[in-house]
Formats: C-alpha cells, sequence, structure tokens
C-alpha cells in the first residue's frame, strides 16, 4: 500500500466513524450530537442565555438558536424570559430533556478528547499540526468549523427524519 493510500484510507476511517456515530445517536435518542452538547451545556450551566451557551459550546448564536427551536418543538426545552433583565432569555430543560440525558451516549468528541488528553504534549502537537496540515491540503482552511465531532448541518432537521435518506459529507 502506497503512503498517499494509507492516508487517504485513515482519513476515510475518520469520516465513517464520525458518520457511524452521528447514526447511533441519532437511532438511540433521536437526537445529533450538537443537540445533545446543548442539553448538556443547559444542564451543566442551570440558567443560561443563549449567548452563553453559543459561548460554551463553540457554536455561534444562530447555529444555537436554530438547534433551541428545534429542541423546543420536541419538547425538551423552553425559554424564559430572565426576571432580573428583561432583554435576556434564558434556556431550561424539560423532565423529558433529563432522562434523554441520563441515558444519550457521550458524543464521539468526548471519548476523542479523553484519548487525547492521555498522550504526551509532544504528540498532542504533532497530531494538531498534521491535521491542520491535511485540512490546507483539501482546501479547507477557512471553512467556519466547530468542535463537535459529526456529520452534516449543527442545525439540522431532526435526525430520525433523515436517516434513511442518503446525505452528503461536507467539508466542515
Amino acid at each position: 500500500m502506497s503512503q498517499i493510500e494509507a492516508v487517504l484510507i485513515a482519513l476515510r476511517r475518520v469520516i465513517r466513524a464520525t458518520d457511524l456515530h452521528s447514526k447511533h445517536l441519532a437511532k438511540t435518542t433521536g437526537l445529533t450530537a450538537p443537540q445533545i452538547m446543548l442539553l448538556q451545556a443547559i444542564r451543566d450551566k442551570g440558567q443560561a442565555s443563549i449567548g452563553e451557551l453559543a459561548n460554551d459550546i463553540s457554536l455561534s448564536q444562530a447555529t444555537v438558536t436554530s438547534i433551541m427551536d428545534r429542541l423546543e418543538k420536541r419538547e425538551l426545552v423552553y425559554r424564559q424570559r430572565s426576571q432580573e433583565d428583561k432583554r435576556k432569555v434564558h434556556a431550561h430543560l424539560t423532565e423529558a430533556a433529563h432522562e434523554v440525558l441520563k441515558t444519550a451516549p457521550l458524543p464521539l468528541q468526548d471519548h476523542f478528547t479523553r484519548e487525547f488528553l492521555n498522550l504526551k504534549e509532544w504528540e498532542q502537537s504533532m497530531i494538531i499540526s498534521a491535521l491542520q496540515r491535511v485540512a490546507e491540503m483539501m482546501d479547507a482552511q477557512d471553512i467556519d468549523a466547530s468542535p463537535v465531532l459529526d456529520v452534516g448541518t449543527l442545525d439540522r432537521v431532526d435526525a430520525l427524519e433523515t436517516m434513511d435518506t442518503p446525505q452528503e459529507t461536507p467539508a466542515q
């Protein structure tokens, strides 16, 4: 096997692992990784504004608002105007969301994070450098991306609705 084949196979495995985990999340919870991350952030923060949540999970405020809309339709979250500052709206979990989070598998990036943190600092730096170079080689260095290992758009329609439909994997 040539070196280029080895690289392409490794990249394909990363993409495939991400895809399989996304499908597993959708099948077991009916949610996407970003939706689960948002629910976890709301749970961990207690009472938080959309802007605070967006900052915590490294997504844009517009994306978080879109995800919130979908979660609200599913009656997993609700929004309530702040009593102290009427300009702010806080997100809250419903009891159904607490139940979902009890059984939801961890997002793939949580497993990756644990493994990555077990590496020596020089190994971490080498991986970061190599992946940044790969992104440049694929002309992907300017693509807006968040630290979420998931396929598809971050604010897509409910995962279960699209599970049986073939999805194109964007370069994000």
